[in-house]
């Protein structure tokens, strides 16, 4: 990621969009931070950072899918985020099992 030393611990990325069958690939994704304060670092002044992060993701993306995507990024602030077990889950983390669960059941 192109944050360097400034990466927000709390930070992770949503796919909101995916359509494989559109020209070009087209991809909608959200940042998600807990800070207003994070949401500057991830922007960065002018969106110059926000711009930097967009176009090193594309080109990876690029690399991978064999051709043009388009990539649409947001970044929002998503308020302890990082202690919602729901949200979690929702955002694609598996959380350990609880106490009492038992193993492969949903």
């Amino acid at each position: 990621m192109k944050l360097g030393d400034e990466l927000p611990y709390s930070c992770a990325v949503e796919i909101t969009k995916y359509q494989e069958n559109s020209n070009p690939v087209r991809i909608e994704a959200t940042i998600h931070v807990e800070r207003d304060s994070q949401k500057g670092m991830v922007i960065g002044a002018g969106g110059k950072k926000i711009k930097e992060i967009g176009m090193a993701a594309r080109k990876a993306i690029e690399e991978f899918v064999g051709g043009p995507v388009f990539l649409g990024l947001q970044v929002k602030v998503l308020p302890h985020w990082t202690r919602n077990a729901e949200t979690l889950k929702k955002l694609g983390y598996h959380l350990p099992q609880e106490r009492g669960e038992k193993r492969g059941k949903s």
